[in-house]
């Protein structure tokens, strides 16, 4: 199982208030593949060790234009009283060239099922 790091949002996963997630490249992932979110995936020191938070399942995968940011979605992401302007910051530089970002809608789920 494929790991997908929420440092940033290690609250709103817990909580499990966040549903959607943005995320530059990702772009093969399919619907009802089960991922395992973690604190943090790259950049662990020697002796760390990957923290899990849960398992999540992909319901939809789309590339959106990356300022189309209403304020639904914005508490999808977890951010509800946050401004677009503000988001975007969080997102970071896009790519070279990249008008589009992978939208990801997911659900939480306690293990892995059979179906």
């Amino acid at each position: 199982m494929r790991n997908m790091a929420f440092s940033k949002t290690l609250e709103q996963m817990r909580s499990k208030t966040k549903t959607v997630t943005r995320r530059w490249g990702w772009n093969t992932l399919q619907p009802g593949t089960y991922v395992r979110a973690v604190e943090k995936g790259m950049g662990l020191k020697k002796g760390e060790k990957v923290v899990p938070i849960g398992v999540i399942r992909v319901v939809s995968v789309e590339q959106v234009p990356i300022d189309w940011l209403p304020p639904e979605e914005l508490a999808a992401e977890g951010f509800p009283g946050l401004r677009p302007v503000e988001f975007k910051i969080l997102l970071g530089k896009p790519p070279e060239g990249r008008e589009t970002i992978t939208r990801i809608e997911f659900e939480h789920v306690t293990e892995k099922s059979n179906g």
